[in-house]
């Protein structure tokens, strides 16, 4: 059987200027790997638009399906990783000429709840 592939196009913009853009593919097999390239706009970039980028891929209903996520990043790209960071599990991530080679879970295990205090009669 064939892995067939989805490519999505994700932007964020400044009024009419694209400042952060992504390109995402998602398998169409379950469990499988999103990958994305995320790109930002040379000069000045309003705060938040890299955070809002990373949502906009993550929120994809494809890449919620998938358990992984491979990305290359710009290297440096500071508010970008922190997003990802904060919202994957197990992130890696790999320096590789100008960009940041990114690999983390989609859906970590939750936190261990406290332990409840036994019930005494």
């Amino acid at each position: 059987m064939t892995d067939q592939r989805n490519l999505h196009a994700v932007e964020v913009s400044d009024g009419e200027r694209a400042v952060t853009s992504a390109e995402v593919t998602t398998s169409t097999d379950p469990e499988g790997t999103a990958r994305a390239s995320i790109h930002a706009e040379s000069g000045h970039i309003p705060p938040g638009s890299r955070t809002r980028l990373v949502d906009a891929v993550l929120d994809l209903p494809e890449v919620q399906d998938s358990v992984r996520l491979e990305a290359t990043v710009p290297l440096g790209d500071t508010e970008s990783l922190d997003r990802l960071r904060e919202r994957t599990g197990d992130m890696t991530t790999h320096a590789a000429g100008s960009s940041a080679l990114v690999n983390a879970e989609l859906h970590p295990a939750p936190a261990p709840a406290p332990d409840a205090p036994e019930d005494v009669p």
